[in-house]
């Protein structure tokens, strides 16, 4: 073979130095994630929704959840006014699809 040649695969690997590649190691199972934190029961208000609070230096967000038909309102306006790119839409959707609860609660913030 000259300089100009590539190998194609692995067998071909094989074929220029005379001896197989070596195997792969078979992955380790990984055992399930426990939670770092005890879960706290679902508390819900009088209305059967569920609230939190988020905080970051001076700023606070306050959320509720609560079932429904899938509405997410921020600051009065629809998610699709709020958030005008579909990928901040997709960040904020993207809890309930993993969920598998797409358009089964409505989120008040």
């Amino acid at each position: 073979m000259s300089d100009t040649d590539t190998v194609e695969s692995l067998s071909d690997l094989k074929d220029l130095t005379g001896e197989a590649p070596a195997p792969e190691a078979p992955e380790a199972p990984t055992a399930p994630a426990t939670p770092s934190a005890p879960l706290r029961p679902q508390e819900l208000d009088g209305q059967g929704r569920a609230y939190a609070t988020g905080r970051r230096k001076d700023a606070v967000a306050r959320v509720w959840l609560k079932p429904g038909s899938g509405k997410v309102t921020v600051n009065g306006r629809d998610q699709e006014v709020y958030f005008a790119r579909p990928s901040l839409r997709l960040v904020i959707n993207q809890p309930f699809k993993i969920a598998g609860r797409e358009e089964q609660y409505d989120v008040v913030a």
